[in-house]
């Protein structure tokens, strides 16, 4: 992808492009949480002043979608069309996994902003394309496909111990109270509970969290497929 250009203002300085305002965005809606972004806090950090930025953003809300679409423009989309079906699905959902993994903001982003931003029209559209050649109808598929984006968003929050807005100190405390106060539950009455408590708390295996979910979700696929096959 190309880079945008950037064009100047009248006093000759550059105009920061919109691809490096969301990605800045981005990075901050990060590191200190959605909420905390705001166009005067982005326009500090880029050095610029808040005008500066309406020139591609005429509100939060409008920001926020831009990052949104900067999101989806991370999930890989090129599917291998001689794989089968089911690999291809899988494809996708672990690209859009990844991409939820690796920006704390990403969940909330995809789930609350504009979905019909090219990025995302372009990820339902493949998407939709996967299931109607397995043979689902549209209403077959478009169930599928709004469930397949719940689940690698669902997947990444629930991820035991899932707590992006608490420092790595806070993360390890609140771990540590959870998993005690599963393990003194009463035994007669919670005995898997106590078993589990360790598992249920934290995830020491993130990677089985992720690969189970994934095949938990395609095998359901498959499994109606046959059904509307038969």
């Amino acid at each position: 992808m190309h880079a945008e250009p950037q064009s100047e203002e009248p006093d000759g300085r550059a105009r920061l492009s919109k691809r490096a305002v969301t990605d800045r965005a981005l990075k901050l809606a990060d590191a200190d949480g959605l909420d905390t972004l705001t166009i005067r806090k982005l326009a500090q950090d880029l050095g610029v002043t808040p005008m500066a930025l309406y020139w591609h953003f005429r509100s939060k809300e409008d920001l926020l979608e831009g990052v949104a679409e900067r999101v989806w423009e991370e999930i890989d989309v090129n599917v291998d069309p001689a794989a089968p079906w089911p690999d291809q699905l899988a494809g996708l959902l672990r690209s859009l996994v990844s991409v939820l993994r690796a920006h704390p903001s990403a969940p909330r982003l995809v789930l609350e902003h504009e979905k019909r931003n090219e990025a995302a029209l372009r990820a339902t559209e493949i998407t939709l394309g996967i299931l109607r050649g397995a043979g689902f109808d549209p209403q077959y598929a478009s169930e599928i496909a709004r469930t397949a984006l719940w689940t690698g968003i669902t997947l990444v929050m629930s991820e035991p111990g899932y707590h992006p807005e608490l420092s790595d100190e806070e993360h390890g405390e609140a771990l540590r109270r959870n998993q005690i106060e599963l393990a003194m539950l009463p035994a007669a009455r919670y005995p898997r509970l106590i078993e589990c408590a360790a598992p249920m708390s934290s995830c020491d295996d993130p990677e089985f969290h992720y690969q189970l979910g994934i095949e938990v979700f395609i095998d359901g696929v498959r499994a109606a497929a046959g059904r509307v096959a038969g």
